[in-house]
Order: C-alpha cells, then structure tokens, then sequence
C-alpha cells in the first residue's frame, strides 16, 4: 500500500503539469499512465518521427514557470517555423510570424492587409488567453480569497477590453462569436492565405469555418498558438522534459499502470485501484483523462441524473486522422525552395476549400478533398519521416473504420499530396494510418478527439467540459478533471492541468 497527498491519472500533458504543480507546492504526488510512454498523443511516436502530434503551439510561459521551467531552464529554444499554403500552379504562399510573401521572395498583393490582420487577432488572443490562464470565474464568495482573485482576472481582462478604444473594443465583441469564413472574407479575398486562417480556425474540429463561434476558435489560437514551433527531438522530447521536471519536483511516476477504479469512502475520494490490484491512497485525484470515463471510474451513482446527463452528452467527435509516410528521399514540390521544405506545410487552397472538405463528414464520409497539414522533421535525411495531419475522417465514418476505408484514406490522403508534389506517391516506402478509433484505443480520448471534447461556444470557459461542471471538480469530494476537456483545452497549453492543480490547492490549502 502507499499512501500520498494526491493521485494523478494520466500522465500526458495536462497530467504531468498538474503533478508538477501540486509537488512544488509541497504536495506528495502519485502520477499514474496506463500506457508505456509518457505525454499522451504528443509523446507518442512511431519509428523515428511522430506518431500523433508533430508541433508545440505555444506551451504557456506560465506553464512552464509553475513547474520550473521557465526562461533559461526551458531547454528548447526552437525558431518559430513559417507557414506555406501549398498552390498546385507553384505560387506558394509563406507567412512567417505577420509577414507575408510569396515563395519565390516577390511581394503578395495582399501581405499588407493579412498582415494587419493577424496582428489584429493577435491581439484578441493575448486577451483571451488572460481568461485562460486561471479557473473559469464562479462558485465563490466575492469576499473570499478566490472570489478577490477571480474578480481581479476579469478586471484585468475588462480592462483589457478597454484599451482596445471604442472602435476596436466594438469590433472585438462583434466578431467574437461569428463565423471564421465571413469575418476572413470580409478582410481578404478568398485564396491561399484565406485557407490558411480557415484551415486554422477549425484545427481539430467537427465543424467548418462557416460554423458559428469558429473566430473565437481562431483568436484562440492566436493566443495559444500565434507561433508554432518544432522542437528538437520533437514533441516527444518535450514530453520527457515535462516528465522530468515532474520527477525532479518530487512526483512518483508510474507507466503501464491503468486505474480500473477510484475508490470512495462516505461520498469522498480515498484513493485509486490498478488493473493488477494495487491501491494507492490520497485525498485527492486529479484524472486527465475524459470526464465519462472519470465517472465511471468513481461510479455514477456519485452524480446526480442531470450531472449524468450532461457528462453523457458532451460533445467529442474525432474529424482528425494521422498518416505517417517514410519517403526514400525528400520530396520535390514545384514552386517550393529547398529551405522551406522544414516549414509547415499546409493544403487549404481556399476558406471555401476547407468549408467543402468538411461538408461529407457532416454525413458520417470522409473527405475526398481534404485538408492536410505536413511537416517534415529532417528533411535533409536519408528516408524523411513526413507527418500529416488530415482532415476530415471522421469518428463515426459511415460502415466504420475497416482496413479498405483506412486504404482509402490513405490513397485520397497521397492524391491530394500529388496535387502539389506529382512524384511525392511514387516516394512511399512504409505507411501508417491512424484513424479516430486507433487514437481512442491508443489513448482513451473519446472519440479520437484530439481536444478530448468540442471546442465549441457551448463547450468553452465556464461551461466546458458542460454547465455546472466548468471549475474541475467533480462527482465525490476531493476528485478533480484537469484534462484537455477542461477549461480552456486545446493543443499542447498545460493549462488545464495548471489551473485544476490551483483549484485543487484552494480546496485543501
């Protein structure tokens, strides 16, 4: 038997940070992982590349302070890569930080105007991510210590807000809640560089940029993710350094540990039980996995029927496939200079384009036409390793993920590619296709949803993961969600886990 202060289930990101936190606080922490590898879907890897995630959008400075690694002590100091919007005719597009141009050196028409714009947004993401760097507001008395600081956070944003000036203050909240393809037309023509904020706009979603709320996903994003950066050694590295720091904070961490049970005494938490029978005690859990499977853990008898209600209907659709390529050599792609072949590389001609390629997975189909991120690690390897993102293959594919729809992913996934690179097919030596059901069954995210719920308007802030449900506790006293279904979920920010740890110091001091 052993007996810490708190159990963490899970050790992805979230999870480790959360451990981090909670151990530099003077807390005893137990980090449990079911799998063999630390990091969840960005510590995974296949061969020598990237299994799932292949790029880090900004993990939070604050992130990394908490858990001590912050400034000189962050060992990666990776430049932020560029993006090119991929164009079948060989005008490819780079947009590096706000510049913009295209390939060749040569001017863009519009680089002023999209420049402008992703300042613009920018700036609403580094307000937005004010909200996300604490719990959602509520539950607490005004006078308490937390209601003073909940009520300084939403000072601090409102006054944010205010110094926009009244025109732009205006603007910010009339956009706020809009869909991404009109607010993006209204600003640039429809084209490359369009594609690229509407491809953004629903990274991970099962939505299109013509869907409501889609420029708070965006702006989000810009917060979070305004640079995007490869890491040497890739995502996985960062994971072993997040898991080191959870070590060196004083965390015990154990991998190939499922919990089949959390334990409960008296409606409160006493402790979690392995799939091999062991049992560790605490007061407290943290679980970083997905708030059904959490409940089912402690038993739902512990929630009330409408608590069960919502947990059963929050929203986690899978649209997100991964295809993995081993090439023989590094692709020729027309139009495109060498040095830009390590940028991140993106198929979304058009904001019309990514709004058709999602239109079959409304209907249970995988896109014939998809939208498709690519990076390529070490292109300048024997044999690269190129990574692709594809979108849209959804979840609940129409007959099911069998292995002749997954070879049809994966030759829609190469004819897209052909488009802007003719000779890039005829380079595959080795494939791999990770399709929605293979990540739920790699690494319990329902659903292969690679936020693990909807980021959608009535899935965000106080009410994600759902209403009543939005400050981490949950069910029996003394468990805590603090997983990417939480507030304020998303790419690789830690900030779930960070903020759940604080909430669950408030609860015990």
């Amino acid at each position: 038997m052993s007996q810490f202060d708190t159990i963490v289930i899970g050790a992805g990101v979230n999870g480790l940070v959360a451990g981090a936190v909670l151990a530099r606080r003077g807390k005893s922490v137990c980090i449990l992982e079911q799998g063999d590898t630390v990091g969840g879907m960005a510590g995974l890897t296949s061969s020598d590349g990237p299994a799932l995630a292949h790029l880090i959008y900004n993990l939070n400075s604050r992130v990394r302070r908490d858990i001590g690694l912050g400034g000189k002590d962050w060992p990666f100091k990776s430049k932020a890569l560029p993006t090119v919007s991929l164009s079948e005719d060989g005008k490819h597009v780079v947009v590096d930080g706000a510049a913009v141009r295209f390939a060749d050196g040569s001017d863009h028409p519009q680089a002023t105007a999209c420049s402008d714009l992703i300042r613009r947004l920018t700036r609403y993401g580094d307000l937005l991510r004010q909200l996300a760097e604490a719990p959602p507001p509520g539950g607490d008395s005004p006078v308490s210590r937390a209601g003073l600081k909940q009520l300084w956070w939403l000072g601090r944003f409102g006054l944010g807000v205010k110094r926009l000036g009244k025109s732009e203050m205006r603007a910010f909240l009339q956009v706020l809640l809009s869909n991404a393809y009109d607010f993006i037309l209204d600003e640039l023509p429809d084209g490359r560089l369009s594609g690229i904020l509407a491809a953004d706009a629903v990274r991970g979603a099962a939505t299109g940029p013509r869907s409501p709320g889609t420029v708070f996903s965006l702006i989000y994003r810009m917060g979070h993710g305004g640079d995007v950066t490869l890491p040497q050694g890739g995502t996985a590295a960062v994971m072993e350094t997040l898991s080191n720091a959870a070590k060196q904070a004083g965390c015990t961490l154990k991998t190939g540990a499922p919990v089949v049970r959390i334990l409960t005494d008296n409606d409160h938490v006493t402790g979690i039980e392995t799939a091999s029978g062991d049992r560790v005690y605490a007061k407290q859990v943290l679980s970083s996995v997905a708030p059904l499977p959490t409940a089912r853990l402690a038993g739902l008898h512990h929630f009330d029927i409408e608590a069960t209600r919502r947990i059963r209907n929050i929203r986690a659709r899978g649209t997100t496939a991964k295809v993995n390529l081993r090439l023989s050599r590094a692709p020729v792609i027309p139009g495109l200079p060498g040095n830009l072949l390590g940028a991140r590389l993106l198929f979304a001609p058009s904001a019309d384009y990514v709004e058709q390629a999602f239109n079959p997975a409304k209907y249970g189909d995988m896109s014939s036409a998809p939208v498709i991120e690519a990076v390529l690690p070490a292109p300048q390897m024997d044999r690269p390793w190129l990574s692709t993102i594809v979108q849209y293959a959804p979840s609940d594919l129409s007959g099911g993920w069998t292995d002749a729809a997954r070879e049809e992913l994966l030759q829609t996934t190469l004819a897209t590619l052909a488009r802007i690179s003719p000779t890039l097919p005829e380079l595959v030596e080795e494939a791999q296709v990770i399709t929605p059901d293979l990540i739920e069954q790699a690494t319990g995210a329902p659903g292969g949803h690679w936020h693990h719920a909807e980021m959608s308007l009535d899935q965000l802030l106080t009410i994600r993961p759902a209403n009543l449900l939005g400050r981490y506790a949950i069910g029996p006293k003394g468990l805590f969600l603090c997983g990417a279904a939480t507030h304020p979920g998303g790419d690789i920010m830690g900030l779930s886990g960070r903020n759940a740890a604080l909430m669950a110091l408030e609860k015990t001091g």
